[in-house]
C-alpha cells in the first residue's frame, strides 16, 4: 500500500451495527462515519476483529486506527504537514530513509523491533489497541483499549467449561471465512484444540500441516500425530532440513519490512508453503492461547520470585540477604538462594530480561563503541516499563499476560505468522485471538490460570475428554529451530553463516572480534545457546543486503 493514499482498510472487521455481509461501500461508509467524530475512541472500543484503518479527510485530520493485537500493522510518518501512512514500513521509506540506529539496538536486544519505533528514523508503527489523530500539525496517539481483567466473583468451574467450548466452537467457526480451511498442528494445546474444533464444525476431517526435525530434542511430530488420529484429521508433514534453510533464509529475511529476528519464522513458512502447494489458501494458527489463559513457564517462575516479596521487610534486609550475601553465600547449597535473592530484588518487568542474551554476553563486548554512543542501552527497558504500569490489575499473572499481548503476540508470534503464510501465499486466521475468547479470559480468574504453579490449569481441565491425555500433560515446545546444531554440523548452512556474519563486521554494529569468537568458538561449544546470536546477525545482515546494502554506522 503506497503512502499516497487517502483512505485505507485491511482486515476482517465487526463494524457496529453492521451485517456481516455488508458490502465493501457500505464498510467504508461505516467506517467515515465512526472516525469523523471529534473522538473516535469509545466507537473503535467497539468494533471486532482485526483490522487497520486510515483516513485523511478533506480538512486534513488524518486518524488511523488498528485492532487490539495489532495484527493488521499499520505504519505512519510525518512529511510537512501531511501525515502519511500505509501497511509497511518500508514503502513509507522509499530509498532515502536513514535507518535508526535505536531500532537495530532494539532489534539485537529483543530479536525483533517492538512498536512504535520502526528500523527507519522517523517512521512509526502504531501500537496495537491506539489510535492516532493528526490534526493543524499535532499528532496524538492515545490507547482506545486497555485490558480489563474483572473476575467473574462467584466462577462455577462447570458453567465456565461449557461456555469455553462454546466460545471455542464459534470462535474456530467465524475465522472459516465461509469456505474450507486447514491449520497448523505444533501438538501442543493450542494448534490441537484448534484441529479438533475445525473437524467438528467443518462436519468433515481437518487437514492439518505439521514441521518436524531430524534433530534430538527439537522434533515434536510424535504429539502431532497423536492429536492428528484422535481427531481423525488428514495430516500432512514436513520435515525442515539445513538446505532448506539455505534456500529461504534471504527470502523469509527480505520478505518483511523490517529485521525481523525470531527463528521459528522459517519452519511456519515451509509449513504454510507445504499447505499451499497443497491447494490450502486459508490455514488457523493457535497462537494466543498461552497469552490468554496462562500457559507460558514464565508465568509460573515470576509467581516464584514473587513470594520473596512477601517476606517482611526486616527478615529480608537483616537476616536473609546478609546470610546469603556473605562467603557463606558461595557454598554450593546456599548459591541457588543467593542466586534467588538477588533476582528476586529486580522489579517487574526488568526481571523478565534477567537472561537477555545481549546483556548476557555483554554489550560493550559485542557492540562497536561509537554504535553503543548513539544509542540508550536502557531505552528498552524503558518501554517495557511504561506498557507495564500502563497495566491496570493487581494480579501478576494477568498483568503478565496482558503485557505479553504486547511484546510476545504483537511484536513477535503474530508478525512471524502473518509475514510467512503470506510470502507462502496463503492467509491465516487467528481463533485464539478471537474478542468472545479475549472477553471471556478476562473475567476468568486469576487463580483458574496459573493454580498454585499449574500452568493453564482451566483450559486443560475444560478440555479433558476433548484433548488426548498425552497432549494435556506435554511440555510446550513450539516449531523451534535447531539452527545452532546445523550450522556446526552443515557444510553450506554454515558457510551461509560464515559469509553473513562476515559482511555484517564490516557495517560498524557488531564487534568483528566477537563474531570471530561466536563462529570459531562458542557457536561450537553451545550450538543450540549461541545458535541463536548467529540467527539474529544473519537475518539482520540478510535484511540490509536487500533493503539497504551500502548501510555503514
Amino acid at each position: 500500500m503506497t503512502s499516497t493514499a487517502t483512505f485505507l482498510t485491511t482486515g476482517q472487521p465487526g463494524l457496529p451495527g453492521l451485517p456481516a455481509d455488508s458490502s465493501e461501500a457500505q464498510r467504508d461508509a461505516a467506517w467515515q462515519q465512526l472516525l469523523a467524530t471529534g473522538d473516535p475512541a469509545p466507537a473503535l472500543a467497539q468494533v471486532t476483529g482485526r483490522f487497520s484503518v486510515a483516513w485523511r479527510q478533506p480538512s486534513g485530520r488524518t486518524v488511523l486506527a488498528t485492532d487490539r493485537f495489532g495484527i493488521e500493522p499499520l505504519c505512519y510518518r510525518i512529511v510537512g504537514h501531511e501525515l502519511r501512512f500505509a501497511t509497511r514500513a518500508d514503502d513509507l521509506a522509499g530509498d532515502d530513509a536513514d535507518l535508526d540506529p535505536q531500532a537495530l539496538f532494539d532489534y539485537l536486544y529483543f530479536h525483533v523491533i517492538p512498536s512504535p519505533r520502526t528500523v527507519f528514523r522517523n517512521i512509526f508503527r502504531l501500537p496495537p489497541g491506539h489510535v492516532a489523530i493528526f490534526e493543524r500539525g499535532e499528532l496524538r496517539v492515545t490507547p482506545y483499549w486497555t485490558p480489563s481483567f474483572k473476575a467473574d466473583p462467584a466462577p462455577k468451574f462447570e458453567d465456565l467449561k461449557d461456555e469455553f467450548k462454546q466460545i471455542l466452537e464459534r470462535s474456530v467457526q467465524r475465522q472459516l471465512r465461509g469456505g474450507d480451511a486447514a491449520c497448523f498442528l505444533s501438538g501442543g494445546t493450542d494448534s490441537s484444540t484448534v484441529a479438533g474444533m475445525l473437524s467438528r464444525v467443518a462436519g468433515r476431517p481437518a487437514d492439518t500441516y505439521s514441521i518436524g526435525f531430524e534433530a534430538e530434542g527439537y522434533d515434536e511430530m510424535a504429539f502431532a500425530r497423536i492429536a492428528a488420529k484422535h481427531f481423525g484429521a488428514r495430516h500432512h508433514e514436513y520435515y525442515v532440513t539445513p538446505k532448506d534453510l539455505v534456500a529461504g533464509i534471504a527470502k523469509v529475511a527480505s520478505h518483511y519490512d523490517q529485521p525481523f529476528g525470531n527463528s521459528s519464522a522459517l519452519p511456519a513458512y515451509y509449513c504454510a508453503r507445504k499447505a499451499h502447494d497443497d491447494g490450502v489458501r486459508h490455514l488457523l494458527a493457535g497462537d494466543g492461547g498461552d497469552e490468554l489463559f496462562g500457559g507460558n513457564t514464565r508465568y509460573a517462575k515470576q509467581t516464584v520470585f514473587s513470594w520473596y516479596g512477601r517476606i517482611p521487610g526486616p527478615a529480608r534486609e537483616l537476616l536473609l540477604q546478609p546470610a546469603f550475601n556473605s562467603p557463606l553465600g558461595k557454598l554450593p547449597l546456599l548459591k541457588k538462594g543467593a542466586s534467588y535473592i538477588d533476582q528476586a530484588r529486580v522489579p517487574m518487568p526488568d526481571r523478565l530480561q534477567s537472561y537477555n542474551l545481549l546483556t548476557r554476553l555483554g554489550m560493550t563486548d559485542v557492540l562497536e563503541s561509537d554504535f553503543l554512543r548513539r544509542v540508550d542501552p536502557l531505552g528498552p527497558q524503558k518501554q517495557q516499563r511504561q506498557v507495564w504500569n500502563a497495566i491496570k490489575t493487581g494480579q501478576l499473572v494477568d498483568k503478565m499476560l496482558a503485557f505479553d499481548w504486547r511484546y510476545t503476540l504483537a511484536d513477535t508470534d503474530l508478525p512471524k505468522v502473518v509475514g510467512t503464510t503470506g510470502l507462502a501465499g496463503t492467509s491465516v486466521g487467528f481463533p485464539m485471538l478471537d474478542d468472545e475468547l479475549l472477553a471471556f479470559s478476562e473475567r476468568l480468574p486469576a487463580d483458574y490460570k496459573l493454580r498454585g504453579l499449574k500452568l493453564r490449569w482451566f483450559f486443560k481441565e475444560a478440555l479433558k475428554g476433548f484433548l488426548p491425555a498425552e497432549i494435556i500433560v506435554k511440555k510446550k515446545q513450539g516449531f523451534g529451530l535447531p539452527f545452532g546444531v546445523w550450522a556446526t554440523r552443515d557444510a553450506q548452512l554454515n558457510a551461509l553463516a560464515a559469509d553473513s556474519l562476515g559482511s555484517l563486521a564490516t557495517r560498524g554494529i557488531v564487534r568483528p572480534a566477537f563474531i570471530d569468537s561466536l563462529l570459531t568458538q562458542r557457536l561450537r561449544e553451545h550450538p543450540g545457546y549461541y545458535g541463536e546470536m548467529v540467527w539474529i546477525l544473519m537475518m539482520l545482515e540478510q535484511w540490509l543486503r536487500a533493503k539497504r546494502p551500502n548501510y555503514r554506522v
